[in-house]
């Protein structure tokens, strides 16, 4: 279509639309124009409108002594690339002005359109292919989708599809988390139970999820996925990087996913939606009539099922793990909220652990996923903060040896000892927690007021942390309420003879009789 031709349409859909009660900003999203666009369109008559393209197209052109040049390489080079041009002409002009990317992209379209240069580029060529026997393929991908819930806010899944090739039938998995080789073959698993069986082969991307290296071609899967092919028994066919049209089947089922299944549906939680999922693959994805084949993937999958390998649980269950970054407080976001971890945990901005849940707990372990680390009852809602006073403790050293270093800040140290012993028997499974609230007391405390607090406790057997913590601070209170004064004597109590002497004074009938001199 000519181009002066589609800005006068665009012109005349503006005014229409506007004529329809619409508004600026209505129009402006669906013509993907910005508002200020169609404001100055809708200012302008037809007259206008036509005598501004007239003056566009008669703009003086920065780059026209420069249009040789860029005929020569475009003729000589016809799939050049606007950003590749506009390289060369800054190599070989000293004298080029600063102009932007677009006035050069404008610019070498405007060439290509006087001098008829197309763009050309290198397609690719398709053939179809035959139908692959029954039982032979599946196709598997990946996709994640953004919806809305009931409050406006964004959740984002992700999903696992796979589709068998014949048959056409198809599954839907959906999560919300990211996909790990565990999480994976879990999703393995409900895809063969719900197809009744076992391809022969399966064709994958190159993902990250399956694959610890590609080797020049020689694939080395993760640990937990070669395990489970083993088991499974079924073939890996994996595409070459940047080639989707390998499995192009699966590739418009990720599509079909997200423009038939998910597009303007509401998320309420990840369980609804894999029940929502599943009905509609009963009433839509597997029993309309494909587009192909022209046959009902459901009644396909009943001739199919009978040429899959049977399928066998996988005999060990893998534990899905994420990964989660630990943050300087020891501490990890998980869902909006915060849950503690060991003092000591955090060593760097690399930090990392894994996360698994199990009923309503959250098991945290090392990123090898082999030692627990601790674990929290999940909590509902956000923003809660889901703290153990236990991650406080400084476990890198014994219990006796934390007494002998606290009773060591103490100004008569047998005496100290003595009492943190007896604290120690009264609460033997809180003895860290006591010593620790102990130390942090006794901060910028003098040692007289210690000596006396510690006196104190012993004398009432006194034997709670808390209470010490208490007296101190009621000892700091006084000191602040009853000042010492310190009077101040520079003349150390000595009075010199100069200060005895009296001054004279002055009588104030001296002072009437020069008033009445005055007035005479």
């Amino acid at each position: 279509m000519n181009v002066y031709l589609a800005k006068f349409m665009t012109y005349f859909e503006i005014h229409r639309m506007h004529r329809e009660g619409l508004s600026v900003r209505h129009i402006s999203s669906y013509l993907v124009l910005n508002r200020r666009t169609v404001i100055k369109y809708l200012n302008m008559s037809e007259q206008e409108y036509e005598s501004f393209l007239i003056q566009q197209a008669d703009r003086k052109k920065i780059l026209l002594p420069y249009e040789d040049f860029v005929r020569e390489r475009l003729e000589k080079f016809q799939d050049t690339s606007a950003a590749q041009m506009h390289d060369w002409l800054k190599e070989h002009f000293d004298d080029l002005p600063a102009v932007s990317q677009k006035t050069v992209f404008n610019f070498v379209c405007w060439v290509r359109d006087k001098h008829q240069i197309p763009v050309t580029s290198t397609e690719r060529e398709y053939q179809m292919v035959d139908e692959l026997p029954y039982g032979k393929q599946a196709q598997v991908d990946f996709g994640e989708y953004n919806m809305r819930s009931p409050s406006g806010t964004r959740a984002k899944v992700f999903f696992f599809t796979m589709i068998l090739s014949r048959s056409r039938f198809k599954y839907v998995w959906f999560t919300d988390r990211y996909f790990t080789s565990e999480l994976a073959i879990i999703a393995h698993e409900k895809a063969f139970e719900y197809i009744e069986g076992v391809p022969d082969e399966i064709v994958y991307d190159q993902d990250k999820v399956f694959i610890v290296s590609e080797n020049g071609g020689d694939i080395i899967l993760t640990a937990a996925f070669r395990a489970f092919t083993r088991e499974q028994s079924f073939s890996l066919h994996f595409c070459r990087k940047s080639d989707p049209e390998s499995k192009g089947k699966v590739e418009n089922l990720v599509k079909y996913i997200k423009q038939n299944f998910l597009y303007n549906r509401t998320y309420h939680n990840i369980e609804t939606l894999n029940s929502e999922a599943m009905s509609w693959l009963g009433r839509t994805a597997n029993s309309l009539p494909h587009a192909v084949t022209r046959k009902m993937p459901y009644v396909e999958h009943i001739i199919e099922r009978s040429f899959l390998q049977p399928y066998r649980a996988h005999t060990f269950k893998p534990v899905v793990f994420s990964t989660y970054a630990v943050r300087k407080d020891n501490t990890i976001s998980y869902k909006g909220n915060f849950y503690s971890l060991p003092i000591g945990t955090f060593k760097g901005k690399q930090t990392q652990v894994c996360v698994r849940t199990e009923d309503s707990r959250l098991i945290i372990s090392s990123t090898e996923g082999n030692q627990e680390i601790c674990s929290h009852t999940i909590a509902a809602g956000r923003g809660q903060k889901v703290l153990k006073t236990d991650h406080n403790r400084d476990k890198s050293i014994a219990v006796h040896e934390m007494i002998t270093q606290v009773a060591a800040l103490f100004p008569d140290q047998q005496k100290a000892l003595e009492w943190l012993e007896i604290v120690k028997s009264e609460k033997p499974r809180y003895v860290r927690d006591q010593l620790i609230v102990i130390k942090s007391s006794i901060v910028d405390l003098d040692a007289q007021t210690l000596g006396q607090v510690l006196e104190y406790c012993l004398e009432n057997h006194i034997s709670r942390a808390s209470d010490f913590k208490s007296i101190i601070g009621m000892q700091k209170k006084e000191k602040r309420a009853d000042p010492k004064i310190i009077p101040l004597n520079p003349l150390n109590g000595k009075v010199p003879q100069n200060a005895l002497i009296q001054p004279d004074k002055s009588s104030i009938d001296d002072y009437q009789n020069l008033l009445k001199q005055e007035n005479q």
